[in-house]
């Protein structure tokens, strides 16, 4: 098929486009959020190739795949063409949790039944109103980079993006606490600013290529996963397929993907720093869970998996 879709989240493109297709993601002179284009730190197939606006309005595509509302009037706006029934078969893939009061829920193609909601996890799909839209589950795919767990780094490792401003959503918070009893490292986008309101043992690293955060990854000792209100994190599901055993915060779909013999989920911040420090002197424990970790992440989130499930999902749409 030849799929047209946005670079929203490189990770999760990092998976899908690794399937047997021809892929377009626009883009644009300055790579903003509409046109970011190939990425740049990610390893993406030549399958994957660059569209201006003007090379998109000539042309042809089997599928477009959408991550974003305003990506209905920029299709349109820059093909002038429609989506769905009138137009080119679509999907939505619905990354987020939602937002606001719970009775505003409601999800933005809830009135349209010619365009199907995926959803990234099952507590996704239960959260939001999705009104007569077919409402699909794809749980995320991660390719196997192996087992690769050292467990040298005498810290947690927490990896976020702008950790200050999405302090509550991502539980920048909590990380602090824990980090009152235990190290941790904060990797991603914007860790510089975190050190006027750390304490002592929360050390920033900043941004790092995706090769090398799996490398660091493999060397802390756990990977501490603090996000309060998100969709489950790729990064939580790579570190365990690297081997690593993880403390989450028991929220949103993390204890229906977390089994009990890969780490600790809780929303006990003494139990999962106290479960950190006895892995600390008992790294053959940690490593044992860091296996079943791998195990587990390499059974309900591997790559086949997922590509298949979203064959059979876009061979439906097209259909």
């Amino acid at each position: 098929m030849r799929i047209l879709a946005w670079h929203v989240h490189a990770a999760w493109m990092t998976s899908f486009v690794r399937g047997s297709h021809e892929y377009y993601v626009p883009v644009l002179p300055d790579r903003g959020p509409d046109g970011m284009g190939r990425a740049q730190t990610y390893p993406w197939p030549d399958a994957v190739r660059e569209l201006t606006p003007e090379e998109l309005r000539t042309a042809d595509f089997d599928v477009v795949v959408l991550q974003r509302h305003h990506e209905l009037e920029l299709f349109q706006r820059w093909t002038g063409r429609a989506l769905g029934r009138r137009g080119l078969p679509a999907v939505y893939v619905e990354h987020n949790t939602p937002r606001g009061d719970v009775n505003d829920w409601r999800h933005p193609l809830a009135a349209r039944g010619d365009i199907p909601i995926v959803h990234v996890t099952q507590f996704n799909r239960t959260m939001w109103d999705n009104g007569i839209a077919p409402a699909e589950v794809i749980d995320h795919g991660v390719p196997d980079y192996g087992y690769q767990y050292t467990g040298t780094f005498g810290s947690l490792l927490v990896s976020v993006n702008e950790p200050v401003r999405r302090s509550r959503v991502a539980g920048t918070d909590l990380v602090a606490k824990i980090a009152e009893q235990v190290p941790v490292s904060v990797y991603g986008l914007g860790a510089d600013e975190l050190p006027a309101l750390i304490h002592t043992g929360l050390r920033d690293t900043g941004a790092v290529s995706q090769e090398e955060l799996h490398r660091r990854m493999a060397r802390h000792f756990a990977y501490l996963h603090p996000y309060r209100w998100t969709s489950l994190g790729l990064s939580l599901i790579e570190a365990m397929t690297l081997g690593v055993p993880v403390l989450v915060v028991a929220a949103t779909a993390a204890p229906e993907a977390i089994p009990a013999e890969a780490g600790v989920v809780s929303s006990d911040l003494d139990l999962l720093a106290s479960t950190a420090s006895r892995w600390l002197s008992d790294p053959a424990e940690a490593r044992e869970r860091g296996i079943a970790a791998r195990a587990h992440a390499l059974a309900h989130f591997g790559l086949p998996k997922f590509l298949d499930e979203w064959d059979r999902m876009l061979k439906e749409v097209c259909r």
